[in-house]
């Protein structure tokens, strides 16, 4: 570290004052605060201390996506060699996902963290770390399809209008990754929905990804047949419990893995960084509206309707949603009772969208978007209800 340290300090002059890379000195301090954190102390009490700095908070949030990454790479490849009959070596098939899935990630940072310079610089103030969850939350949640140019458009989008606008980390009111996943499904809704963009051909030498039709669970479990549920439908493409379960099927690139998100989950919430009152409130919210919803199937309804609720919580990035998405602690209430009610509903709407409007199988991304908008409400409301119980003083 003396060697790291020495290096930061050698070039520290080149980025303060009148140096000539000053305008890019917020850069250089995010780079320093990555290997040492910041060296700023308050000058007079009181002197807030807590093991848990944003920096930290930011760094363990990325440490559980990257098992995320590496098996959506593992599994791009999967797909693919599936669906061209190659032999299922590991390596070939991780090494055919890294190509694809890498370039994705590497466009998001360069995108996200350009974004974050420009603003950083222009306002004069650090560089906020959120940028760097944000950078790989958002290309976890791309079909691995996605042509690199919209990846570019869609972080820009996420990083400058849903967070830049409002005046930058803490005072935005949506998730940035979200909103701009959100402008790629509506704005270039061929290339980011159906069954023709979760399979990926990679073109050796070439930019372009070809896709292979592939239908997702969610888009068979729309089409189920009468004579079947839901559940032998799924069954019956190879998509059993277990299957859905550990991610192996076409889908987003990192949101496959119920198994790998209930881990990262169960990890953040143990060490702080992400609230259980909206995780539970989140599957609270999944299976109620999913067992109210079954009582209501009969012959003639809607194949959703008598599905399984876990199989909501398995299938969709409904499980990627919940773990890393909703437990945005900016964009998400602060209050602990909002935090139930809005965990809650985001799970009942993420059903409610998939029930009755399959043209958004992917429920969870909307619910969020939509929640993120009434968090401020929900706890003006707890904070009002707080203070009409207190005892007059007169």
């Amino acid at each position: 570290m003396k060697a790291i340290r020495q290096f930061f300090e050698n070039q520290r002059r080149h980025f303060e004052g009148n140096g000539p890379l000053a305008p890019l000195e917020p850069f250089y301090e995010a780079m320093e605060r990555v290997f040492f954190g910041t060296g700023q102390v308050t000058g007079q009490a009181p002197h807030a201390r807590d093991s848990l700095t944003v920096q930290r908070y930011m760094m363990l949030v990325i440490v559980m996506l990257l098992p995320c990454l590496f098996f959506g790479m593992y599994n791009v490849g999967l797909q693919s060699f599936k669906a061209a009959g190659h032999p299922l070596d590991f390596w070939p098939m991780m090494v055919f996902g890294a190509k694809i899935v890498l370039p994705l990630v590497i466009i998001s940072y360069l995108f996200g963290f350009g974004w974050e310079i420009v603003f950083s610089a222009i306002r004069k103030h650090p560089i906020s770390e959120g940028v760097f969850v944000t950078a790989m939350l958002f290309p976890l949640t791309l079909p691995p399809t996605t042509p690199w140019w919209q990846a570019a458009l869609g972080i820009s989008f996420g990083v400058v209008l849903g967070k830049e606008v409002f005046g930058g980390t803490g005072r935005n009111f949506l998730n940035p990754a979200l909103t701009g996943r959100a402008f790629l499904y509506f704005a270039y809704p061929i290339q980011m929905s159906g069954d023709a963009v979760w399979t990926a051909v990679y073109n050796h030498g070439a930019q372009a990804v070809d896709a292979v039709t592939a239908a997702t669970p969610l888009a068979l479990a729309t089409t189920a047949p009468a004579s079947q549920t839901v559940e032998q439908t799924l069954a019956a493409a190879g998509y059993d419990f277990s299957t859905l379960f550990l991610g192996f099927y076409p889908d987003s690139i990192g949101a496959s893995s119920a198994l790998l998100c209930l881990i990262g989950a169960v990890v953040l919430m143990i060490i702080g960084v992400a609230s259980y009152r909206i995780i539970l409130g989140d599957i609270i919210g999944v299976l109620a509206l999913g067992y109210v919803l079954n009582l209501f199937a009969g012959e003639g309804s809607a194949p959703y309707l008598g599905m399984n609720p876990f199989y909501h919580l398995i299938i969709g990035g409904t499980a990627f949603g919940i773990a890393f998405m909703t437990t945005d602690p900016v964009s998400a209430p602060d209050t602990h009772a909002a935090r139930w009610i809005y965990g809650f509903f985001i799970g009942a709407l993420t059903v409610l969208i998939r029930v009755f409007n399959p043209a958004f199988p992917e429920g969870i991304m909307l619910a969020i978007l939509f929640m993120n908008v009434f968090a401020p409400l929900l706890d003006h409301l707890v904070i009002r209800l707080r203070i009409r119980k207190r005892i007059p003083n007169i």
